[in-house]
């Protein structure tokens, strides 16, 4: 090959190299931008007074009496909403009274002249009779026109006047006197200005569909509900809540950095994340205790004492091919071996779980471990060997040391792996809610973790539109983890490299 060629082939080679580069750093930067964008909003968001309040109250965190004299400013604010819903209210009510006896009165009139009307018959006094049956009549339409008068009544004011009490409990949380509502979350209201915004959306406007166009699908429209309350004592309201909103929910931008170590309440609607933390920890360093020894065992043994033959080549086949079989499949051999058959726990647990996890990173152990043994010069093996060391002690204190560095890699990569996986915890080890776990606990009970949980809340939460920012909180949280387990590996690989230099 000429020179020129060779060069040629050279550079177009290391621009082919740095293209890749580029690429992939693009693709990883536009994968992880979202990521840390939106779940940075765990942790850092404008609350309003009621995630102060629910910190107060549920997480005994906070100033009593700033939180007292902020609330009794919001309670200001708050009150002529309240007192145009209440007078609207009393306004229907009576409205509504009225119209239910004139309808009762009509008909036991109606009634009344019906009992005349067949005495008189008997008399014989037909014509006063059907006088008396005719104002009966009247009287039976009038009801029935003062009954329509009511349904309608309920269809066009107290139908939508409930729709807008559910958004207002939903937006400031239950009325002033109300009793406490049984559920955690309807015992507050929008903890974050974002879904505050949202749901003002949701008490300016009411959605309804237009199904005119038979050759298209249903076209969401949007109404103002003020147009229904026109001419009501309700009428400004809505202008009002809008104007005051901020004054009524005074946000302020928070740092929630607890969102990491505190609890859940409620299915995630309130709290943070740390029993899915602690969880992931658990079910990582289990698979890691158990799949490393293993792992780095039989590499030596594969490649120090093991005599090449079918038998081997057999295994080494065996091990590769483990290492492409999907998860789901070791998920259903951990529910069938270590829950079914030998029963390591009464049901699913942390145990059975990193069991699980760590037959599915063996045989990158195995494998990475093997191509770090055999890159170590065969002249280091031949010296100490030469100078009278056993085979045993040349592979703990020659062989392993100088390859410690590539099976630190493997390790790193099966750590990342274990911790992002989720179908093989879906059988074994993982629940959608639950408590921290003590490490006696692990041996026998499931745990919450983060691959999991951000699968469960993204497709089976009953409130998944409220959560989003605990959604992109966990993925954020769980890429942290394992970047900082691979960076810990990676200065803990340099280190040994240093040191072996000398």
């Amino acid at each position: 090959m000429r020179l020129e060629t060779r060069k040629l082939l050279d550079k177009a080679f290391s621009g082919v190299g740095l293209i890749a580069i580029a690429v992939m750093g693009v693709a990883l930067l536009l994968i992880l931008s979202p990521i840390v964008w939106r779940g940075s909003k765990a942790f850092v968001f404008k609350g309003t007074i009621e995630h102060r309040r629910v910190m107060l109250e549920q997480f005994d965190r906070g100033d009593p009496d700033q939180f007292n004299q902020e609330s009794a400013a919001i309670a200001a604010a708050r009150a002529p909403a309240y007192q145009m819903l209440e007078a609207f209210e009393a306004e229907t009510r009576e409205l509504e009274a009225s119209l239910e006896a004139g309808m009762d009165a009509r008909k036991e009139r109606a009634k009344e002249l019906k009992t005349q009307a067949r005495a008189l018959k008997k008399e014989g006094k037909a014509e006063e009779a059907e006088k008396l049956e005719a104002e009966e009549d009247r009287l039976k339409d009038e009801a029935k026109a003062l009954k329509e008068q009511i349904q309608e009544l309920d269809e066009t004011r107290n139908a939508p006047f409930e729709a807008v009490k559910d958004a207002m409990s939903e937006l400031l949380g239950p009325f002033p006197g109300q009793r406490t509502p049984v559920l955690l979350r309807q015992q507050y209201g929008q903890t974050r200005w974002d879904r505050t915004l949202v749901k003002l959306h949701e008490v300016l406007y009411s959605e309804e569909w237009d199904y005119s166009n038979a050759d298209a699908m249903g076209v969401l429209v949007e109404k103002p509900r003020a147009d229904q309350f026109t001419g009501t004592t309700l009428e400004p309201f809505f202008p009002y809540l809008e104007e005051h909103i901020g004054e009524m929910m005074k946000p302020k931008t928070t740092l929630y950095w607890q969102f990491i170590t505190d609890k859940s309440k409620d299915s995630h609607i309130f709290g943070g994340i740390w029993p899915e933390v602690l969880g992931t920890i658990y079910l990582t360093l289990g698979a890691m205790l158990f799949a490393v020894p293993m792992g780095v065992v039989a590499a030596i043994y594969l490649c120090e004492y093991a005599k090449e033959g079918r038998l081997v080549s057999f295994l080494r086949i065996c091990i590769s091919t483990l290492a492409g079989v999907p998860s789901i499949v070791f998920g259903l051999f951990g529910l069938a071996f270590f829950l079914n058959t030998i029963q390591v726990s009464d049901s699913k647990s942390v145990l059975a779980g990193s069991l699980t996890l760590s037959l599915l990173i063996l045989p990158t152990i195995i494998r990475s471990s093997e191509e770090a043994i055999l890159a170590v010069p065969r002249a280091y093996k031949e010296a100490a060997l030469g100078l009278g060391a056993g085979r045993w002690h040349t592979v703990m204190t020659i062989i392993l040391p100088a390859a410690l560095p590539g099976i630190l890699t493997g390790i790193v990569i099966s750590m990342g792996r274990a911790a992002g996986e989720t179908a093989p915890i879906i059988f074994t080890a993982a629940v959608s809610v639950g408590a921290p776990l003590k490490i006696w606990e692990t041996l026998s009970q499931p745990t919450p973790a983060l691959p999991w949980n951000i699968y469960n809340l993204c497709t089976e939460h009953e409130a998944v539109d409220e959560i989003r920012h605990v959604q992109y909180g966990m993925v954020f949280t769980l890429v942290a983890i394992v970047l900082l387990l691979n960076l810990f590996a990676i200065l803990m690989r340099a280190r040994i490299s240093k040191k072996l230099r000398g």
